[in-house]
C-alpha cells in the first residue's frame, strides 16, 4: 500500500510538473509571439526583415549558452561525432531556420489572432509527420480528430476579414517545417540515445541555425537593408525581445524531450 501511494505520488508530482512546462511555454510563446509582431508590423514598429530578427535570437542563445557552458560551467558540456552532428543536428537546423523565416514573415501579413487559429492545424501536421516517421501509430479516430480539426479552421479562415494568401501559404509552410523538426529533434533526442538537456540543445543547435539564417539573410534581406538609409538597431527592444527567446527556446527542448511533439502541440493549443 505505501508503495502504490509513493508512485501514484510520484506520477501526480510528474504530471504537475509537465503542467508547469506547459502553462510556462504558452505564456513565454504567446509573448514572444506578441513582441515579435510589434517589432515586424508595418503599423507598429516597421522592421520588416524577419531573417535578421531570428539571427539576433539565435546569436544571442548562442552566446548564452556558450557562457553558462564554458565560462560559468553550470552545465556539463556533452560531447558530439562530427558525423552525428552532420547527419542529425545539422538537417534540423536546416528545418528550423525556415521554419522561423516563414512564421515570422507571416507576422507582416496577418493578424496575431489568426495566426493562432491556424496554428490549430499543427496537430494534424505534426500527427501525420509522426505517422510518417513511424514515431506516433496511425490511429483512424485520431485522424478523424484531426480532419475535423482542418475543416473546422477552414470555414473559419474563409471568414476572415483581413485575410491574406501569401501569408496563409507563409504559415502553412512554417507549420510543415516545424512539425518535421520537432519530430526529428525527438528521434535526436530518445531514439539514437543522446542526452542532451535545454541548455546543450541550444549550445548544439542555435550556431548552426544562426549560420543558415546568415546564408538567406544574405540572399533575401541585406539588399534591401543596404539600401535602408535609416537603418539603426535599437539595443534596448532587441535586446528584450531576445531576452523572452532564451527561456522559451529553453521550455521548447524541455517539453519536446519530456512529452512527444504531438503532445506539446496539443496541450499549446487548448
Amino acid at each position: 500500500m505505501g508503495k502504490g501511494g509513493s508512485l501514484s505520488e510520484s506520477v501526480v508530482k510528474k504530471v504537475l510538473l509537465s503542467y508547469a512546462y506547459v502553462a510556462i511555454w504558452i505564456f513565454l510563446s504567446f509573448t514572444v509571439i506578441v513582441y515579435n509582431k510589434y517589432i515586424l508590423d508595418r503599423k507598429m514598429y516597421n522592421w520588416s526583415f524577419p531573417i535578421f530578427l531570428m539571427m539576433i535570437h539565435m546569436a544571442f542563445c548562442s552566446s548564452l549558452a556558450y557562457l553558462l557552458i564554458n565560462v560559468y560551467k553550470l552545465v556539463e558540456p556533452v560531447s558530439m561525432s562530427r558525423e552525428v552532428y552532420l547527419k542529425s543536428v545539422v538537417p534540423i537546423n536546416f528545418l528550423y531556420s525556415l521554419s522561423l523565416w516563414f512564421s515570422n514573415s507571416a507576422y507582416i501579413y496577418l493578424s496575431v489572432s489568426f495566426i493562432q487559429m491556424l496554428k490549430a492545424l499543427m496537430h494534424v501536421v505534426v500527427y501525420s509527420i509522426g505517422v510518417l516517421f513511424k514515431k506516433d501509430g496511425f490511429k483512424s479516430e485520431m485522424m478523424l480528430n484531426m480532419v475535423s480539426i482542418s475543416i473546422g479552421v477552414t470555414i473559419a479562415a474563409y471568414g476572415e476579414a483581413k485575410f491574406d494568401t501569401f501569408g496563409v501559404v507563409l504559415q502553412l509552410l512554417a507549420m510543415s517545417f516545424e512539425a518535421i523538426q520537432l519530430v526529428l529533434i525527438q528521434i535526436l533526442l530518445n531514439t539514437k540515445g543522446i542526452c542532451l538537456n535545454p541548455i546543450t540543445s541550444l549550445y548544439h543547435v542555435t550556431p548552426c541555425c544562426f549560420m543558415f539564417l546568415c546564408v538567406l539573410w544574405v540572399i533575401v534581406e541585406y539588399p534591401l537593408l543596404r539600401d535602408t538609409s535609416s537603418f539603426h538597431l535599437d539595443f534596448s527592444i532587441f535586446g528584450t525581445n531576445s531576452l523572452c527567446t532564451f527561456p522559451l527556446n529553453l521550455v521548447v527542448f524541455l517539453l519536446v524531450g519530456k512529452t512527444s511533439a504531438l503532445t506539446m502541440n496539443v496541450a499549446g493549443g487548448c
